[in-house]
């Protein structure tokens, strides 16, 4: 107000009598009515008089006109009493929780069918699609001073005209010197707001300690839901609070330590439950490291990565400094702790101390769990390829231990990257935990069955995965398919020498004698010899378990190349001296398709009968 534009005491005297209508001490009928819920005329009314009375005040000032002044200054008083509760009254009214719209699946469904999980997808998709409505059906420009990122998505969480009404309020007590009672009284009713937002996007209050003591299989569920909750705190709920001050506060005046009245308003509204939000993320990224964590983990750090950039336009006043400084502390904690739990992983991999061999020598747990989890990697491969920086520690770290392996990942630094070497570094050690586990098998013939379905399981992984396929390489998956495929050699070595070398000829002849020359009685025993083997043979490997049928079948035929045309020619060689003889039967007990038939029990992992089936005569 300029100092010529002085007010008149008529004029002062009309908005004292105003003021003094509406004075809630002196009235009952004024003290159970709001006058923002008048009509528009008694409103302006109102604003005006408290307006006379701010030019009343100065222009006593300028007078010396002390009892003018004393008069005015009563008055106003009353007046910024009565617009603290218009004020207040106001944002009441407007801050009901969001009425969330039932789902019409669920509706059709009894509560009895609903689980809490479910119940809790729904409100948070609800809660979504509410915001979205909101945000579709805003009309009002958002007067934001900040640069906003295409994911931040502001709704209206007050309408318009009393957002007005409350602008109106604010400048006039401002002015009358009463900024700290109108953000007081803003903060505490939108707070409450927020935390009943909150609150429907099951934001729990719990402390990082409440949070670290709960058991792992219920974070969880709570993570995706946090992730979830996240985005729409920041990018909807924050973002609009901001608007929201800045719409009614901003240029307004500054409060302590010069910070502007809205930015004031907006950390009083929000702090605690930003600190809530960011706290459950916090306690994630610093608690106890183990295997199963590490993915969870992951989709945090993805999720808060990729709200950086909101959060950092939502907070990005030195106000707000702290909340931008905690989020950025916890996504790097984040990152310590996903590189923290690959290296345990792989310490519990070359550690997993289980020694009791698996039945059939079948595919380990181990195995499965350790590709099951590789596999899982390749899919955050690009979020773990800018964490994983620096390569595994292979020979040096353990050069004193003779039971860790020292492989040299030199010839894959030029094809490989960090992640892809830590991924073959850990095959490498579950192989090297897998040939130490065999050893538990006594039948060594078992023991190379055993590494053979094994590291074929690990390789059929890598080539069944596109992702994995390409970080690992085909030249170390070339090296696994011979690996697997010299354990499967080993095994037949191991079955069937012992059992071909009953088909020799060395032995059965004899000099200078007048039959043949091939001593029967030595035919027999030959023959005695190999039936006994090859159904020792027969009874026990149909117990074992080859689970790939590719490679069953596989083996079964390279079995069949190696032992039927050597038992085919003995018995074609020596047939007629054993059938000419005493009982034939007793010797030559199987012909070539009763082996044959017979190899086909091999590897289903089902008990047969102790002897063959006889062929037919």
């Amino acid at each position: 107000m300029e100092p010529h534009e002085l007010t008149t005491p008529a004029a002062s005297s009309t908005a004292e009598k105003i003021i003094l209508r509406w004075d809630s001490t002196a009235s009952e009928d004024s003290r159970d009515r709001m006058i923002f819920t008048s009509d528009r005329h008694e409103i302006d009314r109102y604003l005006d008089a408290v307006d006379e009375l701010q030019k009343s005040m100065s222009s006593a000032t300028l007078s010396s006109d002390s009892s003018s002044s004393s008069s005015s200054a009563a008055a106003l008083q009353i007046a910024m009493a009565r617009l603290e509760d218009e004020f207040r009254n106001i944002l009441l009214s407007h801050t009901s929780p969001i009425e969330l719209a039932a789902e019409s699946t669920h509706s059709e469904l009894s509560s009895n069918e609903l689980s809490e999980e479910i119940n809790h997808e729904s409100s948070n998709r609800s809660f979504e699609k509410e915001l979205e409505h909101q945000e579709s059906n805003s009309s009002t420009t958002s007067s934001s001073c900040y640069k906003t990122s295409s994911s931040i998505r502001e709704v209206d969480l007050i309408p318009c005209d009393a957002v007005y009404d409350l602008r109106c309020i604010a400048e006039r007590m401002i002015a009358a010197g009463y900024l700290r009672e109108c953000v007081q009284v803003y903060a505490s009713v939108r707070k409450s707001a927020v935390d009943a937002s909150l609150k429907k996007l099951n934001v729990e209050k719990l402390s990082i300690g409440d949070i670290q003591r709960l058991e792992w299989e219920t974070l969880e569920t709570k993570i995706r839901r946090w992730i979830r909750a996240a985005k729409i705190c920041v990018r909807v709920l924050f973002a609009s609070e901001r608007r929201l001050c800045e719409q009614i506060f901003q240029g307004l005046g500054n409060y302590s330590n010069n910070t502007a009245a809205d930015d004031t308003c907006f950390m009083e509204t929000i702090k605690g439950p930003a600190i809530q939000l960011f706290n459950f993320a916090e306690a994630i990224s610093i608690s106890k490291r183990s295997p199963e964590k590490l993915f969870k983990i992951l989709d945090l750090h993805d999720a808060l990565s990729d709200l950086l950039p909101d959060i950092e336009a939502v907070f990005e006043l030195k106000s707000s400094e702290s909340i931008r400084v905690q989020a950025v502390e916890i996504l790097s904690r984040l990152a310590e702790a996903a590189r923290g739990i690959l290296s345990e992983f792989e310490n519990a991999v070359l550690r997993e101390p289980s020694k009791i061999p698996v039945p059939g020598g079948t595919i380990h747990p181990l195995t499965r769990y350790v590709m099951n989890y590789i596999s899982l990697i390749s899919d955050y491969k690009q979020t773990l390829m800018e964490l994983i920086v620096s390569k595994p520690s292979t020979g040096s770290r353990y050069s004193s231990d003779p039971n860790v392996p020292d492989m040299d990942l030199s010839e894959f630094e030029a094809q490989a990257s960090t992640l892809a070497l830590h991924l073959i570094w850990i095959i490498a050690i579950l192989q090297f935990n897998l040939d130490g586990k065999s050893k538990h098998y006594k039948d060594a013939s078992l023991a190379h069955l055993f590494m053979m379905n094994n590291v074929h399981y690990i390789a059929q992984k890598i080539k069944g995965s596109t992702e994995l396929r390409e970080m690992i390489g085909d030249d170390y998956l070339r090296r696994l398919t011979g690996k697997f495929r010299s354990a499967a050699t080993n095994h037949q070595r191991a079955t069937w020498v012992r059992v071909l070398y009953c088909l020799r000829d060395e032995g059965l002849h004899v000099s200078g004698s007048f039959s043949s020359g091939v001593s029967r009685s030595a035919l027999r025993e030959r023959f005695k010899a190999f039936n006994a083997m090859f159904e020792e043979v027969h009874r026990t490997q149909a117990t074992w378990l080859i689970p790939d049928t590719q490679l069953r079948e596989e083996l079964r035929i390279s079995i069949l190349e190696k032992i039927v045309p050597a038992y085919r020619s003995f018995l074609g060689r020596f047939r007629s001296h054993i059938e000419s003889g005493r009982h034939p039967e007793n010797y030559i007990k199987y012909s070539v398709e009763d082996l044959e038939n017979a190899v086909l029990d091999f590897f289903e992992g089902y008990p047969v009968s102790q002897h063959l089936r006889r062929r037919s005569e």
